[in-house]
């Protein structure tokens, strides 16, 4: 594909994603891509799918625009007379990539479990801290309540209509996906950001505890 392409499709995801501060933003969607590209250079792979579906992951959202038939990413290839063949492809990945508790798959290509792989990688470590906070905020969900257990075992429909703490979602997602990377790359990338994440959850329990 022509450079032209990716740099038109993160313009769109920029105008998609310009008013968001649910940790869902246009520079969300910038490390995917660039988060995948790295994968992508030691595992293989079409890099031009893996790019283009990294940078239109986001853009139908079922979290920000509900199930739409990936009408955004649509709209877009349509517009860059991209072949009806690569738009099914990028679609398809897509629709594996979302962590949708007990009903997640594996998606079945090597540039699906790219994008899924990076994807997941910019929801945990430092980052990934900052946007579940950004993200709790942005649906009025509260930090942290003592004695709220989170849950194990949600379907795909019960994930999604939890509205849990912040602090339980490091519990119901978060901490599950080092283990769930796909590729060799992202596993080894992914240890460093998960013990970020442990040592975080320590600490923010010793102070909310009055022990630090």
């Amino acid at each position: 594909m022509d450079e032209k392409v990716f740099s038109d499709a993160a313009d769109f995801a920029r105008d998609i994603f310009a008013d968001d501060s649910s940790g869902h933003d246009f520079y969300h969607t910038m490390r995917v891509h660039d988060l995948a590209r790295t994968i992508c250079s030691k595992e293989g792979g079409d890099m031009d799918i893996v790019r283009l579906a990294s940078l239109l992951h986001d853009v139908d959202d079922r979290k920000l625009f509900g199930d739409n038939g990936y009408a955004n990413a649509r709209r877009f290839m349509d517009s860059e007379s991209i072949d009806p063949v690569i738009q099914d492809v990028v679609c398809h990945i897509i629709s594996q990539i979302s962590f949708k508790g007990e009903d997640t798959v594996i998606p079945d290509t090597l540039e699906g479990r790219i994008v899924q792989d990076a994807d997941r990688m910019d929801a945990i470590g430092a980052i990934g801290i900052a946007r579940t906070f950004a993200y709790g905020g942005s649906r009025g969900r509260q930090m942290h309540v003592p004695g709220e257990m989170h849950r194990e075992g949600m379907s795909e429909v019960e994930y999604f209509a939890n509205q849990g703490t912040s602090i339980n979602h490091f519990h119901e997602k978060l901490l599950k996906l080092r283990d769930l990377m796909n590729t060799p790359t992202a596993r080894e990338m992914a240890e460093h950001r998960h013990a970020y994440m442990v040592g975080f959850l320590e600490e923010f329990m010793s102070e909310w505890d009055g022990r630090l």
